[in-house]
């Protein structure tokens, strides 16, 4: 694979800029854009593979399952939680902020999109913060959730030096004698409002970030792959308009055939780089 130079860069943030001069833009970010946060990612330079992720189906299924996400997820999330918004989250709020960016598509569950200012934020895959309850649909407050586990297992410690997981989580060393949460309102099965490997994205979820990518007049990929699906079905619908579609990722994509601008670099440092040309 070619190195890319820096002026070589330099020369597509500009056409980049030169294209999205003047247009409204939608953002679609994935987990490339949280990596200078400390959230490593699923895929590329640095990931780190996970051999058996969580599925929608043995969640309901597997208690012993069940107890693994739990524990590893509490003992991840106050980190996962702890996480601050980098530079690339911070430009595309500026951005927003000053009428350039129309709003954000994230494939990430982190949250961070939101902590960085962006106010028209689209979460296909759901969400850290809320636990939903499976029986009754009571909603809750992750901080909530944690505090509730804390209670039933007063041994657990947080270790202040852990691996994360892309989701938040880490693998536990064991699940013995943890206690899984539940409902306090109906005593029903909790699960975290986020899109498990092998559920869909909700319709109402993947119609707003249609409505969003309508509304606007070009696209930017940040720090996605572009493996999972729904990116891939609204690039298709950028592409089939044919409005400017500009990929910034440090790994070559599914889509880099459609786009008219390929930036093989960080989004820390290539999103701010626009937001200086754009504003």
């Amino acid at each position: 694979m070619s190195v890319t130079t820096s002026a070589e860069l330099s020369a597509g943030i500009e056409r980049s800029a030169d294209l999205l001069r003047g247009r409204r833009i939608a953002v679609l970010t994935g987990a490339g854009i949280s990596t200078d946060s400390g959230i490593p990612a699923y895929r590329g330079e640095g990931a780190r593979t996970r051999a058996d992720p969580m599925t929608g189906q043995r969640y309901l299924a597997d208690e012993a399952a069940r107890r693994r996400y739990w524990i590893g997820g509490h003992l991840g999330w106050r980190a996962f939680a702890s996480a601050q918004p980098n530079s690339g989250h911070i430009a595309l709020a500026e951005m927003e902020r000053d009428g350039i960016v129309s709003g954000i598509i994230t494939q990430n569950v982190d949250g961070l999109h939101l902590r960085a200012g962006s106010a028209r934020v689209v979460e296909v895959h759901g969400t850290m913060r809320r636990v939903l309850c499976l029986h009754c649909g009571q909603v809750f407050d992750r901080r909530d959730v944690a505090a509730q586990i804390e209670e039933l297992n007063p041994w657990i410690t947080v270790p202040e030096n852990i691996v994360l997981n892309p989701d938040g989580d880490v693998a536990p060393e064991s699940s013995d004698g943890f206690i899984i949460p539940a409902c306090t309102i109906c005593g029903g099965m909790l699960k975290p409002d986020v899109v498990f490997f092998g559920e869909f994205v909700p319709a109402d979820r993947f119609r707003a970030a249609e409505s969003l990518l309508r509304g606007s007049e070009a696209l930017i990929v940040a720090g996605s792959s572009l493996v999972v699906n729904s990116g891939v079905r609204l690039v298709e619908r950028a592409r089939r308009r044919g409005i400017p579609l500009i990929i910034v990722n440090h790994e070559p994509t599914r889509a880099d055939p459609w786009a008219h601008v390929v930036l093989p670099g960080g989004t820390g440092l290539v999103l701010p780089a626009l937001k200086v040309l754009l504003s």
